[in-house]
């Protein structure tokens, strides 16, 4: 008898394709007013984490198809859509309230419905406080960074004062900033600047110094100056530990922003709309404005990521990737 040799791309999609036919006829069978008096029925319960083992498998054929370059992709997108799935049926079928965890339909229904809200609440927040705020903050870290390599001497006046700026309580400084700046969006950017500041600052230490000393021997041999020798060849071998830390102050950034606009802010804004709407138990779209914080950091890393693999693309853990 001779075997079945099936590809592994045939394999992942045979298995996908069952995972989703079992999770379409349990979606089928769900009661359509959530559950019973009693709980939902055992069955049910049975079928559920029988789906929820194929899920798992179907992700991980997906996920060891290494050959394909969509298989990151592809892989992240499955998993969220498991995601999205199971919270739906588990919050129907669990009959969970509305106000402790609305349902993805909730959510999506009220990103529709006030789209131009949430967009109003996107500027103020992401364009302008923490766009401004990360470019400042970075690029403040970076040059403060570079003058420290440049003058040893700073080292033991600057970085013990920098380093205090990643110790300062950030709801000590919300409202220190709003009182300084008003409740516009520059009293965010200023919050995000100090949040971003020392991260950006480490990293361009740490990156300066990978150079090795061979390669700077050889730059001096060719009598360049710190300044050619930082062009050519200290600051392309800090790329990768400048660009960890642009993701890192990315993420930073967009939490900064957010839970500065709580302690004042005017009547638009991400952290504004969640603070507002959660006191009115609107909580579909308290979860609106969270699912559009989480897609722009999401999107931000991805480009981060990109500028990483063209910039940095010759060190090994680019190549890895």
């Amino acid at each position: 008898m001779m075997g079945l040799n099936l590809s592994p791309f045939r394999v992942a999609r045979w298995s996908v394709g069952l995972a989703w036919a079992m999770a379409a006829w349990l979606w089928h069978h769900v009661p359509a007013a959530g559950s019973v008096d009693d709980g939902p029925a055992w069955w049910l319960v049975a079928c559920l984490l029988g789906v929820m083992a194929l899920a798992a498998i179907s992700v991980n054929r997906v996920a060891q198809l290494d050959g394909h370059r969509w298989c990151a992709v592809a892989t992240a997108a499955l998993f969220g859509a498991w995601v999205v799935y199971f919270w739906q049926l588990g919050v129907v079928l669990f009959d969970v309230p509305r106000v402790l965890l609305p349902a993805p339909s909730f959510i999506l229904q009220s990103l529709v419905e006030r789209w131009d809200t949430l967009l109003g609440d996107f500027v103020q927040t992401v364009l302008k406080a923490v766009l401004v705020g990360w470019v400042l903050g970075s690029g403040l870290g970076l040059a403060v960074g570079v003058a420290i390599d440049r003058a040893p001497f700073l080292q033991r006046g600057l970085l013990p004062l920098a380093s205090l700026t990643s110790t300062v309580p950030l709801v000590a400084v919300a409202p220190i900033a709003v009182m300084w700046f008003g409740f516009e969006w520059p009293s965010k950017a200023a919050v995000v600047v100090l949040m971003t500041f020392f991260p950006m600052l480490v990293a361009t230490l740490a990156g300066l110094q990978a150079a090795g000393r061979i390669e700077r021997e050889l730059m001096h041999s060719y009598a360049a100056g710190y300044g050619r020798t930082l062009l050519d060849l200290r600051l392309p071998m800090a790329m990768p530990f400048i660009i960890s830390a642009l993701k890192i102050n990315a993420t930073l950034a967009l939490i900064g922003a957010i839970v500065a606009e709580f302690f004042g802010s005017p009547t638009v804004g991400l952290g504004f709309r969640i603070s507002t709407e959660a006191s009115r138990m609107n909580m579909p779209l308290v979860w609106g404005a969270i699912v559009v914080a989480a897609v722009t950091g999401s999107v931000a890393y991805a480009l981060l990521v990109q500028l990483e693999r063209r910039v940095a693309f010759w060190h090994p853990s680019v190549r890895a990737q």
